[in-house]
């Protein structure tokens, strides 16, 4: 008995062994390259690659020669800046290089090249390049596409400053095509940057890639649509009729059916309305016939039954479901209306990701769990909705509204990364007025813009620094210059005076200047060859205040105090006298200038106008040089130029102070003589000519007109002289 047990346990062994070895050799030959070699990749390429793209089943005994292809393919796929980018090409500074264009690009293609190219880090050198931009079109690479570029890789391969596309940034906006629609591109693009759309998390590189916004072919090249709430005027959303709206294509098959297919148990027809219509493509008919969808007919009815952008407008929350693809034209279409977005796209990096807090604006739902979407939307708290409505309207003016600002930020973020003791913080990139227009070059403390007061506690200095234009020669102590000077001298808040001498001839000797003024007075005589030299940020300025004047302003002691008084109030804003006006022309269909006086205004002009030297930094620094040379070839509008700027970044008027009306412009002469009244004309035509400029530049009118003035307290009031602080303003 004894031997038969051990027989029998012998056989039960062999057999477990037999079935052990055949089962081993039944396992993938290929197994995952980082459980064989080492254990640093298994985690990473779970995170960044799929078993489709990369071989992880490697065989134990590869090749060498396989082996370095595999891990290089690995590597490029891990990039990182610190990996894959030459940050010493970049000691120049931050400059962008296109690739001379060789054959036609798509529509889209050339609004991105042309914002690059327009753009003030653009370089037409290449040695001075930090980061290169291809000129082939690869914003399509789905294959069906009338937009689909051949050959890619050889075009590629042929340009000469290639070097495996290390500091190239790749544009795409779609991968994949019918029926699996894969994100991956389909052709290598080595160590370059990718600022695609609908990329997935799994794909996107952090702190390398680029998510990139999925805009239409119709999409604004400057400018774009303003937000619903800024058009409309009413900055506090009103409560809309529709809870939670939808409106858009039900795919009967394939990728990105799920979702769309049952968004029709959530519709209620009442305040969730969710509209889907299979009546697209070349053979739907059939296909819902095959799979015998009844429901077709029915949702073709009810889609033709509702307007798509009064859904929009009138809906407080938007459904984003996925497409195709992760991304859809309803995200960028929801922020443009003020329409919180729900995300249903499980996966998807959202847009900028890297910079843009999208918990303060959009709400993340899960597509496997579609009916917990309207208690979602039920459970926000209305001051939660309205902040969300807001940050919308932030978001898609800052960033989004036209392909020159996606671009801008696609670039900023590069920079960022490039020059990373200078980065933007986060607070900067979602707050108002957003990272465009706020240089860290200025400073990398934000209480010293002037868009942040007091909500960082802080106030503006009380002080300013007078800077006064002077263009005459002084003959007489009694000349205007000289008599402004000794009023400017007489404020209490008045740092030091700046005179930008841009004369023929040179100054005055120092003994002929007026003395005992109490204060500091700098003539600046250097490199003063333009009238844009009168924004110049130079460093004497210390001051958070501004005072800009020209040599010939009459204003009084007291009135530059109260303008003073009031800017300290609003200190994003030009506060002055001399204001100016703007209206659209319908007979020249065009946005003319005016001088009239009326009750309302856009300009206050800057020969009597208090703002923030940030200002001064940004005339500079920030706007194109095609806007400075116009102001410059002309010796004019810089006043207007200047009010485009900090109307663009505030999205503001400025504010005009008191009742004082008359206001010479200058090389305006207050003769009347016959030769005065041809250079006035000439004066204000040029004026003209400058706002047609400016606004083309712009791709908009930046603009905002007011009906607000500021006047002091008890101001004319029948009362005692000694009750009032400004007694000079009731003289004028």
């Amino acid at each position: 008995m004894q031997a038969k047990k051990r027989y029998f346990i012998s056989l039960v062994c062999g057999i477990l062994l037999l079935l052990s070895y055949l089962g081993l050799r039944k396992l993938p030959s290929r197994l995952n390259y980082g459980e064989r070699f080492s254990s640093f990749t298994r985690r990473d390429f779970k995170s960044y690659a799929d078993a489709d793209d990369y071989s992880y089943a490697q065989d134990m005994h590869m090749s060498p020669k396989n082996r370095r292809e595999f891990v290089s393919a690995s590597n490029k796929f891990r990039c990182r800046m610190e990996t894959c980018f030459d940050f010493s090409l970049c000691r120049k500074g931050f400059k962008v290089y296109v690739y001379p264009l060789q054959e036609k690009v798509s529509t889209s293609y050339s609004k991105i090249l042309t914002s690059i190219q327009q753009s003030r880090y653009f370089t037409s050198d290449p040695k001075e390049a930090c980061i290169f931009v291809l000129s082939i079109d690869t914003l399509d690479r789905d294959t069906l596409s009338q937009d689909f570029t051949k050959d890619v890789p050889s075009k590629i391969a042929a340009l000469p400053t290639w070097n495996n596309g290390r500091n190239h940034i790749i544009f795409n906006l779609y991968s994949g095509t019918w029926p699996d629609y894969v994100e991956k591109m389909d052709f290598d693009i080595g160590e370059a940057i990718l600022a695609k759309a609908s990329m997935s998390t799994n794909r996107f590189r952090p702190n390398f890639d680029i998510s990139f916004p999925l805009f239409a072919k119709d999409h604004s090249q400057k400018g774009g649509e303003k937000g619903h709430l800024i058009s409309t005027g009413n900055f506090i959303p009103p409560v809309r009729h529709y809870l939670l709206g939808f409106k858009g294509k039900r795919y009967l098959t394939g990728i990105g059916s799920e979702t769309r297919n049952s968004l029709y148990h959530v519709h209620n027809n009442k305040d969730i309305v969710l509209l889907t219509t299979c009546k697209h493509g070349k053979g739907w008919q059939k296909i819902a016939s095959k799979l015998n969808d009844t429901r077709c007919e029915v949702d073709n009815k009810m889609y033709e039954e509702y307007d798509y952008k009064k859904l929009l407008y009138n809906a407080t929350y938007c459904l984003v479901p996925r497409g195709r693809r992760l991304g859809s034209f309803r995200f960028l279409e929801a922020l443009q209306a003020a329409c919180v977005p729900v995300l249903l796209s499980n996966g998807w990096e959202l847009p900028f990701s890297e910079v843009i807090d999208w918990n303060k604006a959009a709400i993340w739902g899960d597509e496997r769990l579609l009916f917990q979407v309207p208690s979602i939307v039920r459970s926000l708290k209305h001051m939660d909705i309205l902040d969300k409505r807001q940050q919308t309207q932030i978001l898609w003016d800052t960033y989004f509204s036209s392909v020159d600002k996606i671009i801008s930020t696609t670039l900023e973020i590069l920079k960022d990364r490039v020059q990373g003791q200078l980065s933007r913080s986060h607070h900067m990139w979602n707050a108002v007025p957003g990272a465009l227009t706020l240089l860290p070059e200025y400073s990398d403390v934000i209480d010293e813009y002037p868009f942040f007061y007091p909500k960082t506690g802080t106030f503006p200095t009380e002080k300013f620094t007078a800077v006064i234009y002077a263009t005459t020669p002084v003959m007489f102590s009694s000349s205007p210059l000289f008599r402004l000077i000794r009023t400017v001298a007489k404020s209490v808040y008045i740092d030091k005076m700046i005179v930008i001498w841009h004369c023929d001839v040179v100054p005055p000797p120092s003994h002929r200047w007026p003395a005992d003024l109490g204060v500091p007075v700098l003539v600046k005589t250097r490199n003063i060859k333009t009238i844009s030299s009168r924004f110049y940020p130079y460093q004497e300025i210390t001051t958070d205040a501004v005072l800009s004047l020209d040599e010939d302003s009459l204003l009084t002691t007291d009135e530059i105090d109260f303008a003073f008084s009031v800017w300290r109030e609003f200190p994003e804003r030009i506060v002055g006298y001399p204001a100016r006006s703007h209206f659209w022309d319908e007979k020249r269909n065009r946005w003319s200038y005016s001088s009239r006086w009326t009750n309302e205004y856009s300009m206050v002009l800057t020969g009597a106008a208090i703002f923030h030297r940030y200002y001064n930094f940004l005339y500079t620094n920030f706007l194109s040089h095609a806007l400075k040379t116009t102001v410059d070839q002309s010796q004019n509008c810089e006043d207007i130029l200047m009010n485009f700027l900090v109307s663009h970044v505030t999205k503001l008027p400025p504010i005009k102070v008191t009742h004082r009306k008359q206001f010479r412009e200058s090389m305006v002469n207050s003769s009347n003589s016959k030769g005065s009244q041809v250079k006035e004309a000439y004066h204000f035509t040029q004026r003209q000519v400058c706002v047609d400029t400016f606004v083309n530049i712009f791709g908009y009118m930046p603009l905002v007109r007011s009906k607000l003035r500021m006047d002091p307290l008890l101001f004319k009031d029948p009362v005692s002289n000694l009750r009032k602080k400004y007694k000079q303003i009731e003289m004028l």
